[in-house]
Parts: C-alpha cells; sequence; structure tokens
C-alpha cells in the first residue's frame, strides 16, 4: 500500500505529530496546525486580557510535553489562541479546519467571530471557514475556548477522573489530537464508506464503495490496485453505493496484513484510501461450538487490553512512532488483537493496526453519573447481575445522557468503520453507564452488519450481542460444559492483570494490580502458569478469545507487560512467546475436533518454567497476595 500523500506546502520540523491525520481519505491539501499557541486560564467565557504562556499543541494543559503542567477546573475555561495565514497558492474554493479531538467542549473564533462549536472530547470535527477568511494574503487571530467538567456530569469521559488513584487516572483537557487546514474544491469527496465482502468463493468476492460528497448527483471515479496494478474500477453517482469484483481476492489478516489501494475521482478531486479484503463473525466449528471467525475459518484472539495512556502525553503519545511500538510490541509477543479500552484513538493508530496487521476491538467511551460500588464492583466476586432498564443504578438517569452515549456511538462507527483491523464493538465496560444493552446491540447491527459485538463486557450481561464476555479476576477461570449453548461465542475479555513494580519505571508509590510479584522471573512464571493450566483447557471447552491486563503500566496500575515509559518488557519475551504460540496451536487443534490435552501439541516440547529461570530486574518483597480493588 501506498503511503498517504504530504501536503506539497510542507510544515516545519520541530511540528510534532505532523505526520497526515487522515490515511483513510488523503489528499495533497495540508497544513498543519500544531505547534506552540498562546493559552489562557480564565474564570468567565470572555477572552484573556493577557496570556499565560505558550503551549505545545495537540498536547492537553496537564501533560508533560505541552509545557504547561496545569489542571483544567470543571468551573474555568481554557482559551488558546494563534495566527493562521495562509500560504501562497494554497486556497481552491472551501477552506476547511480540522480538529482530531478536542476535550470536552470548545468554541472556535476567527478574527473574534465564532465561527464553529463542538461539544464531546473524543471525535473529529471540522469547521468550513470559507466564508470567514476574505483575505488569502491577511494575517487573521484563530481561537478556542474550552470547557471540560471531566466526571462531574453524565459526559462520556472514560478512564479520567479529578480523583484519580488505582483504576482512575489522570484527566487532561483541551486539544489533544491533530490540528490542521484543508483546501478542496467546491465539489469534493466529504467520505468515503467501504466494505469488503469476502464470500467462501474467492473469485466473487467484492468491495462495496460509497462516495459521499456535497452534491449527489456528481460523477465518481473509483480505481483499486494491487501493488501498483489496476484489479477493479467502477462508476457512478456520488451517493450511490458502487460494486468492484475483485479477482483472485488476497485476504486481510494479521499474518499478511495486505491492503488494496484505493483511489477515488471526483471532478477535480482526487483523493486516495485503502481497503483489506477480510470477513468475521461467529460460527461452529468441527465440534459445534460457537467459535470467533477471520475469513471464514476459527481463529483465536489473542489480546492484551490497551488504555492508550502516555507518561508524558496523557492520551497523546510523544509521537507517531509511539503508536507504532505499541502496536509491534505486542505482535512481536505472539498477540493478535488489541482492545481499545475506553478511549478512540487518532485515525492514524487505526492505520497502524490495518497495515500491520493487528486485531482491534473498539470500546465505546463511558460516561454516566456517579457509579455505584455494588453496581460496578461486587460483580468481581459475586454472580450477581442486574437488568440495565434500571438507569438509576447504573448511573444513566439522565435521559440527555443516555442521547448523548448513542449520539457518540453512532459517530464512533461511522469514524471506524472503513478500517479492516476494527472486527469487534464493544458498547459497554462493567456497568460504567450501561443502559438498554440489547437495544444498543441492535442499533450497532443496523449501523454494521459485519462485524462482532460485545454487548456488555464484563458482566451485567443481557443475553445480547455475539460474545458472552467474561472478566476474571481473584479467581480461577473455569471451562462450563455449557459454554456456547445460546450460541454466542465465550471470550474472557479481561484477566490476570499481575503487577511487578520496577524502580524507577514507577508513576507514583501507590501499586496497583490483582496480584503482586517481587521479580521478573516470578511473573513470568506466574503468566505461563495461568496461561498453561487455566486459559489452554478453557480453549478446549469453547474459548474463542482472551484479553490480558494489560499492554503497559498506567500510572498507579503496575500490571503492564510494558511498563508505562515502555523501555522494560517485565514479563520474559522468550516465554510469552512461546506460551501465546502454544495457545494458537491448542486453538487450533480444538477448533478442528482433534484431541488435546494438557501438555498436549507443541506446548509438550517447550520446556516448564520456573521461578528463576529467567533474569529479570525487580524488587525485594513478599510474591503473591491479591491488591485490593477494582477490575479496569
Amino acid at each position: 500500500m501506498t503511503s498517504p500523500v504530504a501536503s506539497a506546502f510542507g510544515y516545519a520540523a520541530d511540528i510534532p505529530l505532523a505526520e497526515y491525520p487522515r490515511p483513510q481519505l488523503a489528499r495533497d491539501s495540508y497544513l498543519c496546525l500544531n505547534g506552540h499557541w498562546n493559552y489562557a486560564f480564565t474564570a468567565e467565557a470572555q477572552p484573556p486580557a493577557a496570556w499565560d504562556g505558550e503551549i505545545l499543541v495537540p498536547y492537553s494543559p496537564e501533560a508533560q510535553l505541552s509545557g504547561v503542567g496545569r489542571q483544567l477546573d470543571p468551573t474555568e475555561y481554557l482559551w488558546y489562541e494563534r495566527t493562521l495565514k495562509l500560504p501562497a497558492g494554497f486556497r481552491k474554493e472551501r477552506l476547511l479546519l480540522h480538529f482530531g479531538a478536542v476535550d470536552q467542549d470548545c468554541v472556535v473564533y476567527l478574527d473574534g467571530v465564532q465561527v464553529g462549536a463542538h461539544e464531546g472530547g473524543y471525535l473529529p470535527f471540522t469547521v468550513d471557514l470559507t466564508h470567514a477568511i476574505g483575505d488569502d494574503r491577511a494575517a487573521h487571530t484563530l481561537r478556542v475556548r474550552v470547557r471540560d467538567v471531566t466526571d462531574q456530569s453524565y459526559r462520556s469521559r472514560g478512564k479520567q477522573s479529578l480523583n484519580r488513584g488505582g483504576i482512575w487516572y489522570t484527566p487532561q483537557s483541551g486539544i489533544w489530537q491533530t490540528v490542521w487546514l484543508e483546501s478542496v474544491a467546491e465539489a469534493h469527496v466529504e467520505r468515503l464508506q467501504i466494505r469488503p465482502v469476502l464470500t467462501d468463493n474467492p473469485a466473487e468476492s467484492f468491495a462495496e464503495i460509497t462516495v459521499h460528497a456535497p452534491a449527489a448527483t456528481v460523477p465518481v471515479e473509483v480505481i483499486i490496485s494491487e501493488s501498483g496494478v489496476e484489479v477493479a474500477r467502477a462508476q457512478g453517482p456520488a451517493g450511490e453505493t458502487l460494486r468492484l469484483p475483485i479477482p483472485e481476492v488476497r485476504p486481510w489478516s494479521p499474518a499478511d496484513p495486505f491492503l488494496y489501494d484505493v483511489e477515488v475521482r471526483l471532478c477535480d478531486d482526487v483523493v486516495t484510501s485503502y481497503l483489506g479484503m477480510r470477513s468475521v463473525g461467529i460460527a461452529p466449528d468441527a465440534l459445534g461450538k460457537p467459535r470467533m471467525m477471520l475469513n471464514g475459518t476459527p481463529y483465536f484472539h489473542c489480546g492484551v487490553l490497551d488504555q492508550g495512556y502516555w507518561p508524558d502525553g496523557l492520551y497523546t503519545p510523544a509521537n507517531d512512532a509511539a503508536l507504532v511500538r505499541d502496536i509491534q510490541a505486542m505482535k512481536d509477543l505472539g498477540f493478535t488483537m488489541l482492545r481499545k479500552h475506553i478511549k478512540i484513538e487518532p485515525l492514524r493508530w487505526y492505520y497502524h493496526c490495518d497495515r500491520l496487521g493487528m486485531l482491534v476491538w473498539q470500546d465505546m467511551v463511558s460516561g454516566g453519573e456517579r457509579y455505584k460500588p455494588l453496581v460496578i464492583t461486587a460483580p468481581v466476586l459475586s454472580p450477581i447481575k442486574f437488568n440495565d432498564r434500571r438507569y438509576g443504578l447504573f448511573g444513566r438517569a439522565d435521559a440527555a445522557g443516555r442521547a448523548e452515549f448513542l449520539a457518540e456511538l453512532d459517530a464512533t462507527i461511522e469514524l471506524l468503520q472503513n478500517a479492516p483491523s476494527v472486527v469487534t464493538w464493544v458498547p459497554f465496560n462493567e456497568a460504567w453507564g450501561q443502559f438498554d444493552a440489547n437495544e444498543v446491540a441492535q442499533r450497532v447491527r443496523r449501523l454494521d452488519p459485519d462485524r462482532i459485538i460485545d454487548h456488555a463486557s464484563g458482566w451485567h450481561d443481557q443475553g445480547g450481542g455475539q460474545l458472552r464476555s467474561l472478566h476474571v479476576y481473584f479467581r480461577p477461570i473455569k471451562p462450563r460444559r455449557n459454554w456456547g449453548a445460546d450460541g454466542r461465542a465465550v471470550v474472557v475479555s479481561e484477566y490476570g492483570g499481575y503487577a511487578l513494580r520496577l524502580p524507577g519505571h514507577e508513576f507514583s508509590e501507590r501499586e496497583f494490580g490483582y496480584r503482586r510479584y517481587a521479580t521478573g522471573a516470578e511473573l513470568t512464571a506466574a503468566y505461563a502458569a495461568l496461561h498453561r493450566e487455566q486459559i489452554a483447557p478453557a480453549i478446549d471447552a469453547g474459548l474463542s478469545a482472551m484479553v490480558y491486563t494489560q499492554l503497559s503500566d498506567v500510572e498507579d496500575e503496575l500490571n503492564g507487560i510494558l511498563t508505562y515509559d515502555r523501555t522494560v518488557t517485565k514479563v520474559d519475551a522468550r516465554v510469552l512467546r512461546q506460551v501465546n504460540q502454544e495457545l494458537h496451536d491448542r486453538f487450533a487443534a480444538a477448533t478442528a475436533g482433534m484431541e488435546t490435552a494438557v501438555g498436549s501439541g507443541s506446548a509438550a516440547t517447550l520446556p516448564p518454567v520456573s521461578p528463576g529461570a529467567v533474569a529479570h530486574p525487580g524488587r525485594a518483597a513478599a510474591a503473591g497476595g491479591a491488591v485490593n480493588g477494582a477490575a479496569s
């Protein structure tokens, strides 16, 4: 696949995160506005009389990389300002100002006049500056006013908390994704919908592509290429779904993440994109157990929980390479899936998952009023289950909050539906603002007929979706004979969370995890035992996926495979790769109907792991012992 185009106008070398931000709809019109802006905090909604200093966009003021180090209080306003001047020859007909994400609500001004506004902290939005900028040669003043109530209302907030600690993290605010300007023709591509349809007969596979434009009658042409050679072409009016047969299709998978190039022509507008031909679903294996499928074959989702937090940037990585390193590190360890937990990443993260070959389970961002411990914590040790129509119990008594969540769910699916890596939608996690999960699952299915739905990850299962989704902490993972009896595949979508503190890599003196170990050798032995003794037998009983907690440490949580700064792999990489390969082999044998037993298959040839087998730095402390706390 070709790389997304870069702007002919370029950008300064010191601008952070200046890579093209929208890889699946790229055009040669890009002016990055990241960099130093003026900022100020005010008590009122009026522009500041003076600026407090400079902030490095797109890092939140709470993040070290911003250069500010100041929390935005829910009663305050945060102001940004910079000069905007168009390069010579940049303007075509329409000028579009794009924000990747601003947390939480913002108003945009140009030369003192409001030109746009947006509510919600996780989704991109666009402001049309066509008529506001009258003179291309003049310098204009761009201002953004932000308000963020964090967890003081029903608003979506994810893991942010003003009272951070344990599984709740430092809140952040303001601009946290790339700000950029684009110039387009009056007739231009606004949005693409790309749907791969992979059939049992590869010769009959095709892609459906819909080009959205301001005028529905404008003719469009779509060309699909493989390594520079055209394989399909179709023409039709904008707004109409075009069907493009792809001969000798090459399916996308983690083992072969092949991407076709897509070019769309609409009058003088030309955009590039890509597609991965793959299918997912639930179907019975050779023994009739429902399993997760990839391209018509049972496929084991060997995953880790990925929170997407950074010690120096909070929601925002220091650079694009940091995104790649996390994904590649997990792939190198034998994982095939990341569960993106309660956060929507910049589009480049999904692009890297697409091209590197990493499956993604996408959580929706949680919100709701203050959660009740009985509802979100008691199920850790008890089989308690409530009906999620009892809105007050789940922190969803406010109708406006439920409506906002549904609107954001719709927008999230529209934003990410073209990414082949995204294979599962997770509307709710552990009752955090959960409501009407069955109806929400049906809503997701109407919006996306092709992906898998985990309607209620963890507990308070309502019987919907396609997965029976278990979170197992503080107790063994026990296979059940009736797994899959309701037609849903069984997944352990959170478990583990084994903690190890490494001096020099910790965020604070606090320590959170579900079991505490003293050395890397002990942690490695425990990881191996957990998977060989509990996950492997569960695969035989019908387990289709696992999500280990978690990719890296996050603040007080010291239960990562990597340290928070991503400089140390705390579990021995050789052993972890071996164990993950055993699980893949075990799944292949089980789904083919082959006899399996503990230690069979490739596992029989692998050496046992003892606490002294692996040398890793660690601290002198008593091993074992559960650490009090809720699930993540």
